[in-house]
């Protein structure tokens, strides 16, 4: 079964959003690394970048295929996980704890509306099987 975190919003590419005041913490959701299987390499933007809503942000690889990270918010990179960086398979065990993978001062708070809760994010797994 999926898991999938209550106080957390989630975008149609699987990125989940953890909202504090105007930065957000970014990761994947459980939903997108259990799709992957054994995540293996990690690709993160540098702090400072700026990235606008829907840019591709980094790339996630495992043994099974790579896939690119999109940007839920447009905003700055204030923080990246560099220990991911060097443990990428912590994405398997902790999507939305010690995985996470970048924090964002975001530059337009309205565009958290267009983001799934949690319960709208399980039918759209559910939906996608």
């Amino acid at each position: 079964m999926t898991k999938i975190e209550n106080d957390l919003l989630y975008s149609r590419d699987d990125e989940w959003v953890r909202v504090d005041g105007e930065e957000v913490t970014i990761g994947i959701s459980d939903y997108a690394q259990d799709s992957l299987s054994d995540i293996v390499y990690l690709e993160l933007p540098d702090a400072g970048e700026q990235f606008e809503e829907g840019d591709t942000f980094g790339v996630v690889e495992s043994v099974k295929a790579a896939a690119d990270l999109y940007m839920p918010v447009s905003g700055e990179i204030v923080a990246v996980n560099e220990a991911l960086m060097d443990e990428p398979e912590a994405i398997n065990d902790d999507p939305y704890g010690k995985a996470w993978m970048v924090r964002v001062r975001i530059s337009d708070t309205s565009q958290l509306e267009g983001l799934m809760d949690a319960e709208a994010y399980r039918a759209y797994c559910e939906q996608r099987g």
